[in-house]
């Protein structure tokens, strides 16, 4: 049996640089057909077999914070065109929750997340493979207006952990991911002219007859 192979795009970027913004571009542009977003977000190791006071000191910008092993699984079956249980983290009690949610295969995966372009595994299954850029001081400004206003959080707080560990692991890790980048964007889902020609290559590579 043969069928057509989905399109697996990365969208890579700091925190607030605008993935989710290009990512809901693309995605309203073919939520009618066949498309799903898997966030690397929900894929956090799971901690629970650390003391809650362990788990507070997790540095969730660094690569091993993920577990890519069961993400590189889950898009493997997804090509396959098997169903998955994508996981949930609690960022309250800082490990995987029970709760699952099936993700039926689809056309086009979406992964999004700050390092889903570091492991050389997952580069290799994207077709098209994207780099937020956006400047340090509008990543900055969104991160702290997102973590007062959805998060609770203090100013002093989000500023405290940007200079202590968000500055410091973008630099170390996820900037130099950019040169495994397809194409750049600038400036997040404000560049409308980057995400029109993204979606008329989507659109090329979903007319063509490429097979598994």
């Amino acid at each position: 049996m043969t069928f057509k192979r989905p399109i697996v795009i990365g969208i890579a970027g700091g925190s607030g640089s605008g993935k989710t913004s290009v990512t809901k571009a693309i995605y309203d542009v073919y939520k009618e057909k066949s498309v799903v977003v898997i966030e690397q977000d929900y894929y956090y190791k799971d901690q629970s077999h650390l003391e809650f006071e362990e788990r507070l000191a997790t540095n969730y910008d660094h690569p091993h914070a993920f577990d890519n092993e069961l993400l590189i699984e889950h898009i493997h079956q997804l090509l396959s065109r098997h169903a998955i249980e994508k996981p949930v983290y609690n960022y309250e009690i800082h490990t995987r929750s029970s709760e699952k949610i099936v993700i039926e295969p689809q056309d086009v995966i979406i992964l999004e997340g700050i390092l889903v372009l570091d492991d050389e595994r997952l580069r290799e299954l994207m077709d098209i493979k994207l780099f937020v850029d956006t400047d340090s001081d509008l990543r900055i400004i969104r991160r702290i207006m997102r973590d007062i206003n959805e998060r609770g959080r203090s100013i002093e707080s989000v500023v405290e952990q940007y200079l202590s560990v968000v500055r410091p692991m973008h630099n170390q890790f996820i900037e130099p991911t950019k040169r495994y980048a397809d194409i750049i964007i600038p400036e997040g889902g404000q560049n409308q002219v980057a995400i029109d020609l993204m979606v008329t290559k989507i659109k090329t590579i979903l007319e063509s007859d490429i097979i598994v």
